[in-house]
């Protein structure tokens, strides 16, 4: 282990999870990291409903305190990369983001994620859930082709995504009205495979609840 904090390979009875992301975004993301508490399950370990924070930097303290009250359980921090990652490590990322510059205050890698460039590219990892959720008017082609979801800039997915999904009955993608709900769609499998960091999230966590 590189630190005291970073846990991967000790003893985990409780994982907590702090989200960067509007609160009515709690059940989709509970949905969409429903394998993690199938495996928690099996391990008896327990998992917190994710703590849906608000801002990033909201999500950041909330993370921080949770270290301090919370010291015997397993921190875990996610929040949007806000642009590409050309950092191995997520902390890394996110001390040298001029518009953050947080430190991990003792806190290892395994407890920190990203979602890369932001959320919305896990949808396009899946275009059959955003087809079936939208229906009728929902305009594919509008949408970015690069399969390396993660690559996408995070302006132009979040305007392809309204441009793709104005003509539909729901209307404009917005965050709070439909992420939850899209979440809630989402094939793990698919969105793990062409989304590294996604994929590290659960494969980490896995790994670290294993040893409880």
């Amino acid at each position: 282990m590189a630190d005291g904090r970073d846990r991967g390979n000790a003893v985990v009875g409780e994982v907590r999870i702090y989200i960067e992301g509007d609160p009515q975004l709690r059940e989709g993301f509970r949905r969409f990291l429903q394998p993690l508490y199938v495996a928690a399950k099996k391990r008896n370990v327990k998992i917190e409903p994710p703590k849906l924070c608000g801002s990033r930097s909201d999500a950041y303290k909330a993370f921080q305190a949770a270290m301090k009250t919370h010291s015997e359980a397993f921190i875990v921090l996610l929040v949007d990369s806000e642009g590409p990652v050309v950092d191995r490590s997520p902390w890394e990322h996110l001390k040298n983001r001029a518009e953050d510059r947080w430190d991990s205050f003792g806190a290892g890698d395994a407890q920190c994620y990203l979602m890369v460039q932001m959320m919305e590219a896990w949808f396009i990892a899946d275009m059959d859930a955003l087809r079936h959720y939208y229906g009728p008017g929902f305009q594919e082609s509008a949408l970015p082709k690069n399969p390396r979801v993660e690559e996408i800039d995070r302006l132009a997915l979040k305007s392809s995504l309204e441009t793709a999904t104005r003509n539909t009955r729901k209307g404009k993608y917005h965050k709070t009205r439909y992420a939850s709900h899209l979440l809630e769609r989402l094939d793990v499998d698919k969105v793990r495979k062409v989304a590294p960091h996604c994929d590290r999230l659960f494969a980490t966590l896995d790994r670290v609840m294993e040893a409880g």
